[in-house]
């Protein structure tokens, strides 16, 4: 038994592609956080069971809510972004009929405005996505990870992830989640200075874009590696903030 869980919010554009990948699987659960558009539709009309269900700023109580209406058996989890591969859709079925293991970790490939990023911190990334159901949770509000109790293996073939189509998004979506990481970090009395404000995007750049070999993707690694140090930016500033408004209410 193989489940798929899917989070959404406004998901339409993108979700008739991530469901057609998941024919492979059981059953297509999708969690909506109350979408305007007509992602339900599109989720209903491709079969899946969907809940709505408000996020609330927090990711892993959502894919937790989503593990709790799983059927027993394998869960996989997958962003409503992102594609299963034939080739992973095989490699799965093949891997949960006789395993050792009880999750498996997944490789993510991505791709920014058309190109295929092989470098930079996306290059090689690997995520536990898929388990089974009560082989652990997720933790942490964002960037959110599954803590598994158990000895977890890993696959080969590409879930292919498709985020930010345009850079307007893009800077909308790392607005919305640098907030939120921030507000985490701050949780965990976590502290901000001038000197990580300033630092922190810098070192990001110099990871990504060089130390990474970021440049080898040509304008979209350039466009990512930016991008991506003006989320540092915003997290160290976006906490920094929240660290001086705390002291002024004292």
């Amino acid at each position: 038994m193989i489940t798929a869980m899917v989070l959404t919010r406004n998901s339409a554009d993108s979700l008739t592609d991530c469901l057609g990948s998941l024919t492979f699987c059981d059953e297509i659960i999708v969690i909506d956080d109350n979408s305007t558009d007509a992602t339900v539709m599109v989720a209903q009309k491709a079969g899946a069971r969907v809940y709505r269900r408000a996020l609330g700023a927090n990711f892993s109580a959502q894919r937790n809510f989503g593990l709790s209406k799983a059927k027993d058996g394998w869960v996989i989890f997958v962003d409503s972004d992102e594609v299963v591969s034939s080739k992973l859709a095989d490699e799965i079925s093949v891997s949960v009929s006789s395993s050792a293991f009880v999750a498996y970790r997944l490789k993510r490939t991505d791709f920014i405005f058309g190109r295929l990023l092989k470098h930079g911190e996306t290059g090689n990334i690997f995520l536990i996505r898929l388990a089974k159901k009560n082989a652990g949770l997720w933790i942490s509000p964002v960037h959110e990870t599954w803590e598994i109790k158990g000895t977890v293996g890993r696959l080969k073939s590409p879930l292919m992830h498709y985020p930010h189509p345009t850079i307007s998004q893009f800077l909308s979506d790392i607005n919305e989640y640098s907030t939120l990481r921030a507000r985490d970090l701050f949780s965990r009395r976590e502290k901000s200075s001038y000197f990580t404000v300033l630092i922190s995007p810098a070192a990001k750049l110099i990871q990504n874009y060089f130390m990474k070999l970021g440049f080898m993707d040509g304008i979209a690694g350039l466009m990512h590696a930016l991008i991506m140090s003006f989320h540092s930016f915003l997290v160290r500033g976006k906490l920094y903030l929240l660290w001086r408004n705390s002291l002024n209410t004292v």
